[in-house]
């Protein structure tokens, strides 16, 4: 599942007529860098939900054959936040484990290698963390033998917007709402223990700013250039 429904308003004036997935960097779509990363891990059905300029994003991915894919849209009156976005997409995603990814996030972590090992039955989920970027350098959780953690006084990690979860983690939350952060629900997997976590030391970018665009931009201009 991609999340592609946000309003990107730190963004404007680039997501007055763009939604933010559909900005481009490197030549493309920030949007068509995580389709083309799932159907190259070997994932073959994906659900994308959409709120501002849906219709934009509808028209870029299709039906998602051009890239391999058969895509399914999740579509929401109004953004849902994260939690709530799951949630409403819960018909769609079944009861086995799942890839998330941010919309509007960029990274080289290669996919498959989130999938293994297996997913263990006690796990609700598994978290793609990376050392904190300066932007945000208090993080966001620890991590101890592979479990996530709210430690403060502990090494922290910022989490990529990238994970793995089981659609049970908010099907069985007991606060969700039509309208709720992902992290609410985050929480108390996270207290019980059920959230693994693995740290990626290679490329990330919160693309949440003018600025880390272009920043980005640079950056793979000197990769491939």
């Amino acid at each position: 599942m991609i999340l592609a429904a946000g309003l990107g308003k730190r963004m404007r004036p680039l997501t007055d007529h763009t939604p933010k997935p559909l900005l481009a960097v490197g030549g493309k779509p920030l949007l068509q860098y995580h389709l083309e990363a799932l159907a190259q891990a070997g994932v073959r059905e994906v659900i994308i939900n959409t709120a501002y300029l849906a219709e934009k994003i509808e028209q870029f991915a299709g039906d998602g054959n051009r890239f391999g894919l058969a895509i399914h849209y999740s579509r929401e009156p109004e953004p849902l936040e994260t939690g709530g976005a799951i949630y409403r997409a819960l018909p769609l995603l079944g009861e086995a484990p799942f890839l998330l990814i941010n919309g509007d996030v960029w990274t080289d972590f290669p996919l498959p290698t989130l999938t293994e090992p297996t997913l263990p039955d006690s796990a609700l989920g598994r978290l793609l963390l990376v050392p904190n970027p300066t932007f945000h350098p208090r993080g966001d959780f620890s991590l101890s033998a592979s479990r996530v953690g709210l430690a403060t006084d502990a090494e922290r990690y910022t989490f990529t917007g990238v994970s793995l979860l089981r659609p049970a983690l908010v099907a069985r939350y007991p606060e969700r709402r039509s309208v709720f952060p992902l992290l609410e629900a985050l929480r108390p997997a996270i207290e019980a223990g059920q959230l693994e976590g693995r740290v990626h030391h290679g490329q990330w970018s919160d693309v949440g700013t003018p600025e880390r665009l272009s920043q980005l931009e640079q950056q793979l201009q000197s990769t491939t250039g």
